[in-house]
């Protein structure tokens, strides 16, 4: 005899979420946290393979902060993209390529997840690009969040 589980009360609200088109607040850090990203040929690296994302991925690329051992980007998927878990593991396979290529970096350079939050209202991308692009401030990289180098934006988002 099968007996259904019950409903749990907890998660009864995410039958109901639905983003028509969504805007992603993704992190990624470097695998053992290593801090290698923040140095111009590697922030090349990642800068390019931002701007190129639509044509490869069919995602565009809002705006980013690199930090010496994880990077914070918007992105959001236009028509025909590739879902976001293939996109990411690409996106992560290329770039790792291009730093060993260049000897930059060894493998692995990722740790193998990575975070991701929709975006659900203007009001929370203001949010969390205040809080991203104060990051290298709070680390004591930087005295201004506009003097960080390795921060910037690639695609305009409009909600």
């Amino acid at each position: 005899m099968v007996t259904a589980m019950p409903a749990r009360q907890h998660l009864h609200r995410l039958s109901k979420v639905w983003v028509e088109h969504p805007v992603y607040f993704l992190t990624v850090c470097t695998a053992n946290r290593r801090k290698l990203l923040d140095q111009p040929p590697v922030a090349e690296i990642l800068l390019s393979s931002w701007r190129s994302a639509p044509e490869y991925y069919g995602w565009a690329i809002g705006r980013y902060v690199v930090m010496p051992d994880h990077v914070h980007f918007f992105g959001a998927p236009q028509l025909e993209a590739r879902s976001l878990s293939a996109f990411m593991r690409d996106w992560k396979k290329w770039t790792t390529r291009q730093m060993t290529e260049q000897g930059l970096a060894t493998a692995p350079v990722w740790q193998p997840e990575f975070f991701d939050h929709v975006l659900r209202s203007p009001g929370s991308y203001v949010e969390k690009w205040a809080y991203v692009r104060e990051n290298p401030v709070r680390a004591g990289l930087a005295a201004a969040a506009e003097a960080w180098p390795y921060a910037g934006e690639c695609a305009v988002f409009r909600f």
